[in-house]
């Protein structure tokens, strides 16, 4: 079961990508009013930066992930925790069982999916006091050094754009009926990594694959020398976790 995005060559780099703003998640935690215990469904798991943060607050976790190198990467994180278990599925059919779960979760995976099916996906599986969840970390563009790789990409890749992933996702949500009022939440928080961390984890943006038509690994080269060239060991990147998130209707 698979996606029309590949993400076989970006597995080992999305290990490196950074997690989600721990005050956002808290937030979202909060105001979906779940607790130890609940049954969560995080689609598109990926390398598991999202299922850890809820396998952490001790939710059970059903991660669904349809590519076979990102889940193997994510069963390998998450092998400590004996509450999450890993399916392949997608996001327009995970292969769930229906109004199990208290939460459904998409960690920068709903924008690889037909949003409104993936919408009527998570009400079906959803319980029905249960909650839709979408979030993305998005790289503040005003620090100095995200302003430079985005000068890259626009240089390299004509009419460069991120699709829906920056996009507000309210209406998407609103227009499929099937949630009440949408809430968003966000945090900031400020990832110090190893500057050949970072490197490596654009590796894994898909979105510029995408768009670089043959050109990703000399683009990459280009990100390389531009993070290098601050001759820092660690680099310290702000990001905004942004979750749009509403109750089953």
């Amino acid at each position: 079961m698979k996606t029309e995005w590949d993400y076989t060559n970006l597995a080992a780099a999305y290990l490196k990508r950074p997690d989600y703003a721990q005050d956002a998640i808290d937030k979202m935690f909060k105001t979906a009013g779940v607790k130890k215990g609940d049954w969560a469904c995080d689609i598109g798991a990926g390398a598991a930066h999202l299922t850890k943060k809820l396998a952490e607050y001790g939710l059970y976790v059903c991660a669904v992930e349809p590519n076979d190198a990102m889940r193997a990467n994510g069963i390998e994180r998450m092998k400590a925790f004996d509450h999450v278990k890993w399916f392949e599925g997608v996001g327009e059919d995970t292969g769930m069982q229906s109004g199990k779960f208290d939460i459904v979760t998409f960690g920068s995976s709903f924008n690889v999916c037909d949003r409104q099916q993936a919408l009527t996906e998570a009400k079906r599986i959803l319980k029905g006091h249960g909650w839709f969840a979408c979030m993305w970390n998005h790289r503040d563009l005003r620090d100095p050094l995200q302003k430079e790789i985005e000068d890259v990409l626009k240089q390299e890749i004509q009419n460069y754009g991120y699709g829906t992933r920056r996009e507000d996702q309210t209406e998407v949500i609103r227009e499929s009926g099937l949630f009440q009022e949408v809430i968003y939440v966000e945090g900031a928080v400020i990832h110090e990594v190893l500057a050949e961390d970072f490197i490596e984890g654009w590796k894994s943006h898909g979105t510029v694959e995408r768009q670089s038509k043959g050109k990703f690994d000399y683009i990459n080269a280009r990100i390389r020398e531009v993070v290098e060239a601050t001759e820092q060991k660690y680099i310290k990147i702000p990001y905004t976790t942004r979750i749009w998130m509403a109750q089953v209707r």
